[in-house]
């Protein structure tokens, strides 16, 4: 098999400096998936051996999913991306709760697989507002109480652009008989989860297990429905046959990031450093709270850069970085997070580490990066 380009895909080339948008696999999630890969094929539905070991396999995974996020095993459901697990989330809150209500508010900063259902649920004759945060990128506890009744209020646990994290249990202290949705998509396997919600939603490969596998909570009682059509599977409020491997190594590595507490305190002086450094690059803003946030990530806006170009000379130079929108990034379409902050939305990076990022590749980053800013600038005649 070969890979696109007319060349092999060099080893160690670039400091992938984008975990964010996908961290790497975890050492512990390839080593479960691929001795899963041979045992857990069969359906977990069936009565023979194989499938019951696949059964036993997929019990486990999610036993141990629910551990380590202090859940009931009966609230966890594998679904086949964090997306659908936020889809799932709202519109089945949304479903249990049609004879109440169908207003959806959300925060202005929500990721746009949460927008994206809610302009979904518009189109279908229901109510879809947002609701205003501060230029921290943070909904105000107050502004969610006084919003009125609503079907379901959504607010994400820690924002996924511009890393700030959420007043989850304030809010929901707030909201009534109101369910909150919280998108921890972001968060996952890097800071709890928080309190308050009704449903939840997570994805495996922002912490290291492998891409499509996502992680639907339903809190025990809340009045949730399947939005839509069923499938007879072993878990019903998912859809097609069980991803059973990738289950089973998605568990193994959020319950070994959760074990490295080293990592977590090491990214977050890395990210106190490149705020600094960028910070002292003239005409520039970092974006988010400074000390409410998530560990490993960070985000400034330059002004008079075009973002496109500023991304691909870091990548000429080595570093595969974000920009744009982080939910749209192939379209660099300026982002609804750091509009709504009142930021600069055009010539934004976001940097986010991964486990194995160095000091020695962050500093090497920050001896460019003014570079690159100003001879961008000088391009363009300023």
């Amino acid at each position: 098999m070969t890979f696109p380009g007319s060349s092999p895909l060099p080893s160690g080339s670039t400091s992938y400096l984008d975990s964010a948008s996908g961290e790497p696999l975890h050492p512990a999630a390839r080593e479960v998936l691929h001795r899963a890969l041979d045992q857990a094929y069969a359906d977990p539905r069936r009565l023979h051996g194989p499938a019951r070991s696949a059964r036993l396999m997929l019990d486990n995974a999610r036993a141990v999913t629910a551990e380590c996020l202090g859940v009931r095993p009966d609230e966890v459901t594998f679904t086949p991306s964090g997306t659908h697990a936020v889809h799932l989330g709202v519109l089945g809150l949304l479903a249990g709760r049609a004879r109440v209500s169908n207003r959806l508010l959300a925060s202005a900063v929500e990721h746009s697989s949460v927008m994206h259902a809610g302009q979904w649920h518009e189109a279908r004759g229901g109510i879809f507002e947002t609701m205003p945060v501060d230029s921290m990128g943070r909904l105000s506890p107050q502004i969610a109480g006084e919003a009125g009744q609503a079907a379901v209020l959504a607010l994400q646990s820690a924002n996924h652009e511009v890393g700030t994290v959420q007043p989850v249990a304030e809010v929901a202290g707030l909201a009534g008989d109101t369910p909150l949705f919280v998108d921890a998509c972001a968060s996952g396997g890097r800071l709890p989860l928080p309190d308050g919600w009704a449903a939840a939603a997570l994805s495996a490969h922002k912490w290291g297990g492998p891409a499509g596998v996502g992680v639907l909570l339903v809190r025990k009682g809340s009045r949730w429905r399947n939005p839509f059509p069923g499938d007879d599977r072993a878990d019903e409020r998912s859809t097609g046959f069980e991803n059973v491997p990738g289950a089973l190594a998605a568990a193994a590595a959020l319950q070994a990031v959760l074990s490295e507490a080293d990592v977590t305190a090491r990214q977050s002086k890395l990210v106190d450093r490149i705020r600094t450094a960028a910070a002292a690059i003239p005409d520039t803003e970092v974006v988010g709270d400074p000390d409410a946030r998530l560990p490993h990530l960070v985000t400034f806006s330059c002004l008079y850069v075009d973002g496109e170009a500023i991304v691909t000379e870091l990548d000429r130079l080595g570093f595969g970085v974000a920009s744009g929108s982080a939910c749209t990034a192939s379209t660099l379409e300026p982002s609804h997070v750091l509009a709504a902050m009142g930021a600069l939305t055009h010539g934004n990076l976001r940097v986010s580490l991964t486990r194995e990022t160095t000091a020695e590749e962050v500093e090497r980053f920050l001896a460019v990066l003014p570079g690159v800013v100003a001879d961008i600038r000088r391009e363009v005649g300023m």
